[in-house]
């Protein structure tokens, strides 16, 4: 069995990612705001033929949830998104260029403007997305590591699906790159939380009472986290999956 799913649900056509899992004991759906979709998760011993039938079985909710899931918003001229909980207007600078030192990708009076071809476009605003994680996560990552005294084993930017940050037992910290979309308060929580597990790898009251001497934002933080996180995975979407467009 591959690894999508390809049907009609209501007369509407719908391509499902497919997990397999050995840890899985039942059939499930799983809606992932992220990958702007949904994915049948199989257990060992299901086919395929049995999970159409569960797909079938769970249209209606399926397609609710589907239509539910944040509109994408792709890379491209005329676009709004945001950086650090601003909206920008993407322009596209055609052969125009920007400061020199700004490059082809440059942020000037509420607009992200982007030089060269318009097939480039989207990857350059995505790879200038990365550029200003890593300068804006990295150093604030840096700063409240010294205020404990601690020292990051590396500070790297990646693009989960799941997480907004991570620490491993290394101490490595890892962030997602959308993180720098968020409003400050947001930024200021995630970088605070993570920066905690370099000395407590748990969520201990110790471990709060750490975060809550790096940032005065943990409430704010979490409650924008919790009511608009989702919605980042939408911008710089670009190919289809299930029913609406993917950000990948």
């Amino acid at each position: 069995m591959s690894d999508e799913l390809h049907l009609t649900l209501e007369g509407r056509p719908v391509t499902l990612g497919v997990r397999r899992s050995r840890r899985a004991r039942r059939m499930r759906l799983v809606v992932e705001a992220a990958r702007g979709g949904a994915v049948l998760v199989l257990p060992a011993g299901a086919g395929e033929r049995d999970g159409r039938r569960f797909v079938a079985e769970h249209a209606p909710w399926l397609l609710r949830r589907l239509a539910e899931l944040p509109q994408p918003v792709p890379f491209r001229d005329g676009a709004v998104v945001p950086y650090r909980g601003v909206d920008h207007v993407v322009r596209h600078a055609g052969s125009a260029r920007g400061p020199i030192e700004r490059g082809v990708v440059w942020r000037h009076g509420g607009a992200i403007h982007v030089a060269g071809r318009d097939e480039h476009l989207a990857r350059r605003i995505r790879d200038w997305f990365r550029h200003e994680a890593r300068n804006v996560l990295g150093p604030l990552a840096e700063t409240k590591a010294a205020v404990l005294g601690e020292r990051p084993a590396r500070v790297t930017v990646r693009d989960q699906r799941t997480r907004w940050g991570s620490c491993s037992a290394k101490g490595a910290l890892s962030f997602n790159w959308r993180l720098v979309m968020a409003p400050d308060a947001a930024i200021d929580y995630v970088v605070a939380h993570e920066v905690a597990h370099l000395v407590e790898l748990n969520h201990s009251p110790s471990f709060w009472r750490i975060v809550d001497r790096l940032t005065a934002h943990r409430e704010d933080g979490r409650s924008w986290l919790k009511a608009h996180g989702d919605g980042l995975h939408r911008y710089g979407a670009v190919h289809r999956y299930g029913t609406v467009l993917a950000a990948t």
